[in-house]
């Protein structure tokens, strides 16, 4: 097991990496303080390790809440149900909530936790690489609107973050795919040595690699986990962990909350993002070849579903990073070396768009 720390003063967790964690027992009860449990897990995931948490939680005041699973289920109307279920087994403030899941089940509860009697305990099992990665560190939470991506929500840090790699061996392909775009994207955004790791190694990754999967995230961890104790609420330097999802969301939000996996949006966001930055003059065209290559070998999309360039702008002007009217765009300086900007214009984003196949 591999261990980190998100260092956040007296807000500050752990992050356990490794194989086998769910089978540990004190590995989770020592982060639970008071008597009362809620498990929230989706449909998907129960069957296959809700049984385990229920055999080390019996000494507890244990609830559980089984929900629907897909992206199109992380609303506010569901996340209600979890206040149901909290006020009708009477869970009160040192009641501790465990996602166990991915990252929608991560986030509505995180959500939940923050808002239920104005602030209560999570811990965080995500059973999904892109929830290992990226959704379970860091402390964001919420819900979708059908106007735009996780425009609902609040920060708040869980207790820790329990990532088994294990859970990894449950995924379909495409969800393993979905994953590797954010463990790219932190090769792309801060650690160049990262992501020629990932080049080297993408072919084993892609064969499941316990090993290399544990390596993959736990650094893909240390990078989320440095800028997140920089900047908890994205004030400034946190941003840079958003390459490619202005793209991305406007992406998902068109086509339907679950239709395309979010690492599957975000994956053509960081090509549309490089590209924008070649076209700038900052990255060479063979390096946003290479983006490109890396995430098709990723199994990933590299090209946009069939929508405007109208479109496109319309949905990402609703989007959080925007300020004052002005978009804002995570963009390359290098590979290696991300930079948030508001110095980009229309024209130049609807040009990289056209380069990509997008109609205006």
């Amino acid at each position: 097991m591999q261990t980190l720390t998100v260092e956040l003063a007296d807000r500050s967790y752990p992050i356990y990496i490794g194989e086998g964690l769910l089978t540990q027992k004190e590995l989770l009860c020592k982060h639970i303080s008071g008597h009362q449990v809620l498990v929230i897990t989706n449909k998907t995931i129960a069957p296959l390790y809700l049984d385990v948490l229920r055999d080390h939680l019996s000494d507890y005041h244990y609830s559980e809440l089984v929900l629907p699973d897909g992206e199109q289920y992380k609303t506010l109307e569901v996340v209600a149900t979890i206040y149901d279920k909290l006020m009708e087994d009477k869970h009160n403030r040192t009641t501790t909530l465990i996602a166990l899941g991915g990252g929608v089940v991560g986030d509505m509860t995180g959500f939940a936790a923050a808002s239920y009697q104005r602030g209560v305990n999570f811990i965080q099992i995500p059973t999904t690489l892109l929830s290992q990665v990226d959704s379970s560190v860091g402390g964001k939470t919420g819900v979708n609107h059908p106007l735009g991506k996780n425009m609902i929500g609040a920060f708040h840090q869980p207790q820790c973050v329990i990532a088994d790699i294990d859970c990894l061996k449950s995924l379909p392909p495409r969800e393993l795919s979905a994953g590797l775009a954010e463990v790219i994207k932190y090769g792309l955004i801060s650690d160049v040595e990262f992501y020629h790791w990932l080049d080297r190694n993408m072919d084993e990754l892609m064969e499941m690699n316990s090993g290399l999967l544990e390596e993959a995230v736990y650094r893909s961890c240390v990078n989320k986990a440095s800028v997140v104790a920089s900047d908890e609420r994205e004030s400034g330097i946190r941003a840079i962990l958003n390459l490619g999802h202005t793209f991305g969301h406007a992406i998902e939000t068109s086509q339907g909350y679950g239709n395309w996996l979010h690492g599957e949006a975000v994956s053509v966001g960081m090509v549309l993002a490089a590209t924008l930055s070649e076209r700038l003059g900052w990255i060479k065209a063979s390096e946003v070849v290479a983006v490109q290559g890396i995430l098709s070998r990723a199994s990933l999309p590299t090209e946009p579903p069939p929508m405007t360039c109208k479109e496109f702008i319309s949905l990402m002007v609703v989007d959080k990073k925007v300020l004052d009217g002005r978009l804002r765009l995570v963009l390359l300086k290098n590979i290696g070396e991300a930079i948030v900007t508001s110095d980009v214009n229309e024209v130049d984003v609807c040009s990289t768009l056209a380069a990509l196949g997008v109609t205006e």
